[in-house]
């Protein structure tokens, strides 16, 4: 970044995504706005987040299922400080259970915070993050008409 440039790049203290080989599909499959599970080959046990090993059978064996990106608040919070340009504050972050059975941690927006309500049903959506990264966020589930 040049001297020019500094008063017009936001700048933002969100740390770069750390992607290892146990995590490197789940962030593949974002780009491509697919939400993969991983599923443990040895008992079929689900896991979120990705992990080398599976905490049930502790079988190092697994492959991926594809979630149907539906799920259901579970908790929430929302931030309001302190403020970093790569958010919209105030901030809201659910931990959604997905209807797989495992749970996830995303940003929720498409609703105003104080209409947040425990068992919301939500549907995993993935837009651009801090870094030019893909992730997924939480919104409310428009049912069809």
């Amino acid at each position: 970044m040049s001297a020019g440039d500094a008063g017009t790049t936001p700048r933002t203290f969100v740390p770069p995504l750390i992607v290892t080989q146990d995590n490197a599909f789940w962030f593949e499959g974002a780009k491509e706005g697919r939400l993969l599970i991983q599923r443990c080959t040895g008992c079929g046990a689900l896991r979120q987040p990705p992990g080398p090993c599976c905490p049930v059978c502790r079988s190092f064996g697994w492959d991926t299922v594809e979630s149907s990106r539906r799920a259901t608040l579970h908790s929430y919070t929302v931030v309001h400080r302190p403020r970093d340009a790569a958010f919209g504050y105030p901030l809201a972050i659910g931990l959604a259970d997905l209807d797989e059975g495992v749970r996830l941690v995303a940003d929720i927006d498409g609703v105003d915070p104080a209409d947040l309500r425990i068992g919301m049903p939500l549907d995993v959506v993935f837009t651009e993050h801090a870094h030019g990264e893909t992730l997924p966020r939480l919104r409310p589930r428009q049912e069809p008409v």
